[in-house]
């Protein structure tokens, strides 16, 4: 009789746009923020972010928005309090269908984590929305490491928390930033791309599996 043996020993989720819609928070935020300051805050703005670490993000607002006269670590400070403002105050958080539901089935067989491009208090107030804190195996954000996705930091920092090989990681991404970076980091990335921001450029062409919603994903069945 033969055994099959487990591919995965973990899987990594992205948060914002897998597990949580939560860019317009993010876009409200900046484009008041950008308003507040007599500035305009638009889609290439927008564009220009995506992926990048808290410090990264916050020193391309001050050089799109053309405001050397607030430091970086204002505009941080700023975005990051409205964001999780936003989180703390909504009744009903932008959680995409049903995803604790099944973080908590994946977590039931396989160490679950997240590492996201968001700064920690923002993952923190997601993930209490979420509410599956307790079967996390662990949390990872972009600003533990020297750079955001597209680069690889984050998504080997994580597995390296979890003591997980990267080639015994899944990763599961809604962008071609964090397609790329699970790439880049020697993982199978599945895409499972958001209708309200759909994935840019190749990143269906770069991804290992294409599903079309989370309760799709089994990962002991993904084809090798």
């Amino acid at each position: 009789m033969t055994h099959r043996t487990r591919r995965f020993d973990a899987v990594l989720l992205d948060l914002d746009g897998v597990l949580v819609d939560s860019e317009p928070y993010w876009d409200e935020v900046r484009i008041r923020f950008a308003a507040d300051h007599g500035r305009t805050w638009g889609h290439d703005d927008q564009a220009a972010v995506m992926g990048g670490n808290s410090l990264e993000w916050a020193e391309i607002m001050q050089r799109r928005l053309d405001l050397p006269q607030l430091s970086v670590d204002e505009i941080l400070r700023t975005v990051v309090d409205g964001v999780v403002a936003h989180y703390r105050g909504d009744a009903h958080p932008p959680i995409i269908g049903d995803a604790p539901a099944q973080v908590r089935r994946i977590a039931a067989s396989l160490s679950v984590a997240i590492a996201s491009s968001s700064h920690r208090e923002v993952i923190d107030a997601a993930v209490d929305a979420l509410g599956v804190r307790d079967v996390l195996s662990g949390i990872t954000s972009s600003d533990e490491v020297p750079l955001g996705k597209p680069q690889p930091d984050v998504y080997l920092r994580a597995a390296e928390k979890l003591g997980v090989a990267p080639d015994r990681c899944l990763v599961v991404e809604d962008s071609l930033n964090g397609v790329r970076a699970g790439r880049a980091a020697g993982m199978t990335v599945v895409l499972v791309p958001n209708p309200s921001v759909p994935p840019a450029g190749n990143a269906r062409d770069l991804a290992s599996v294409i599903l079309p919603r989370l309760a799709d994903l089994h990962p002991d069945r993904l084809p090798a």
